[in-house]
């Protein structure tokens, strides 16, 4: 009877292999294949990234006055200003360089005899500084404006708007000297923006 019971209890607990119409039951899935399906697979929920989440420093919703901040900075006359005075910074110190390493620098044409003084290297230095600066921050503002307006207007960044911008500044700044001079001024002037812009990105 001991016997008859243990093998009543081992044939209950093995389960049985085949359905009562003879075809044979799937296994279960495994639960890790289930955890990378809601993981990495079809069932996966993405989620909103979240900087409090992660510990990071959630940022405060901005206010009327950034968002004006922010708009007037993005606009077209910033830009153009900013070209302008770092045009003029840059010109005046190209100016200045070029004036230190000239060796005719406050000469006298009238006397090329006569040695100057360093008051006149100074003033020529700063002359020629000033006319560099003048030049630069022209063509800065002219350069900065129109790729913004062009830029708005394609609704697109990218290096068209830079040699767009280049070919319509150097054809106006060359135009003064006659059609050629524009033509040639604008060619070079946009090969130069689009070299500059290539090497940026």
């Amino acid at each position: 009877r001991a016997g008859r019971g243990r093998s009543r209890l081992v044939m209950a607990a093995v389960p049985p292999s085949s359905r009562p119409g003879g075809s044979e039951a799937p296994p279960p899935p495994l639960q890790y294949s289930l955890l990378l399906q809601h993981l990495v697979g079809e069932q996966r929920r993405p989620r909103a990234l979240d900087p409090a989440a992660l510990g990071g420093i959630p940022s405060p919703p901005k206010s009327e006055e950034q968002k004006m901040v922010e708009r007037a900075m993005e606009s077209c006359a910033f830009k153009a200003v900013l070209a302008c005075v770092g045009g003029f910074v840059l010109g005046g110190a190209f100016g200045v360089f070029t004036a230190g390493i000239d060796t005719n620098a406050g000469f006298d044409p009238k006397d090329p005899y006569r040695t100057p003084t360093a008051k006149e290297v100074l003033k020529d230095m700063g002359q020629r500084g000033m006319s560099y600066a003048k030049n630069f921050a022209i063509v800065g503002a002219m350069f900065s404006c129109t790729e913004c307006v062009v830029e708005s207007y394609r609704g697109k960044s990218d290096w068209k708007n830079s040699v767009i911008s280049g070919c319509i500044t150097g054809g106006a700044i060359g135009f003064r000297a006659g059609l050629k001079a524009g033509v040639i001024g604008c060619g070079g002037f946009a090969a130069f923006s689009a070299a500059i812009d290539y090497y940026l990105r």
